[in-house]
């Protein structure tokens, strides 16, 4: 087996792995003012959030040409890959992988596998980073499968927004949730179930949503029957997100914990300054 591993713009990927020759990235599309940036081409995260509290209209998201994904898998059947994991964010943000699935079987002499890691960002780059790395044993097929079966299922992720609007605008988010938010002076601690984002708990203040979420997640860090990972994910907020991981690591000092950033395609939806923790084995 020739193994290529392909994921998309959302990930945030390890430095180590970004130069690897049998890892390819589909750039997502973000629509600012009328505007198609291709995220990781187009644009950065920090220059796109100048650009967003400019920006007249809300911005939207789309997923990418098929013709061009069709494109770039018969590339990589061209350098005489055989098999490709195709590892994308979560169905229940976009309908990207689901869009996959119908065209697996177009590429001639390819096995391509559509995976949804039902997360995005820096657990989802842990995924592409783990089939990347097994790629390189005599490790099956199915073997990498259930390696990252291992780390998605056992990944979880709280989130700590500013406004819940683009949530709301961008249909990620119920109603409901952002009415119980704005009304009632909460802060919502958000999460991923079946990956849809989704109210998890109502908090009063931001202070004691932070408390909180680094309490959920000590509870998962025990949880965990594997080694784990923490993660502190900001959207333009590197500053709490590094006070985030001193506090996680005073909490849990045997921890490895890095820290990494939501890029415009998950910072439209959750909108400037948001704050994910993130856990995953290992």
């Amino acid at each position: 087996m020739k193994l290529a591993v392909v994921t998309d713009s959302t990930a945030y990927l390890p430095e180590r792995i970004k130069t690897k020759e049998n890892l390819f990235t589909i750039p997502i599309p973000v629509i600012l003012d009328g505007k198609i940036y291709n995220e990781g081409i187009d644009i950065e995260a920090d220059e796109y959030y100048d650009l967003l509290k400019n920006s007249k209209e809300f911005p939207t998201t789309s997923q990418p040409a098929l013709g061009e994904v069709l494109a770039l898998y018969q590339k990589i059947a061209d350098k005489g890959y055989d098999t490709i994991i195709s590892i994308h964010l979560s169905a229940g943000i976009s309908g990207f992988v689901s869009t996959l699935h119908g065209i697996k079987e177009a590429i001639d002499g390819v096995t391509i596998v559509p995976y949804d890691s039902e997360i995005t960002s820096l657990p989802m780059g842990h995924m592409v980073e783990a089939a990347l790395d097994m790629s390189e044993t005599d490790a099956s097929l199915d073997e990498i499968l259930a390696k990252i079966d291992i780390i998605r299922d056992n990944t979880y992720a709280y989130l700590i927004v500013d406004d819940l609007n683009n949530l709301v605008r961008g249909g990620r988010l119920t109603n409901g949730a952002a009415l119980i938010g704005g009304l009632l002076k909460i802060k919502p601690i958000l999460t991923f179930e079946e990956g849809k984002i989704v109210l998890s708990e109502k908090i009063r203040s931001t202070k004691k949503a932070f408390t909180r979420a680094e309490k959920i997640v000590g509870q998962r860090y025990n949880e965990i029957q594997y080694p784990v990972k923490l993660y502190v994910i900001h959207a333009n907020n590197l500053e709490v997100a590094k006070e985030e991981k001193e506090k996680l690591q005073k909490q849990y000092p045997d921890a490895e914990i890095e820290i990494g950033h939501f890029g415009p395609v998950i910072g439209t939806h959750l909108g400037e300054k948001a704050i994910g923790l993130a856990i995953s084995a290992q």
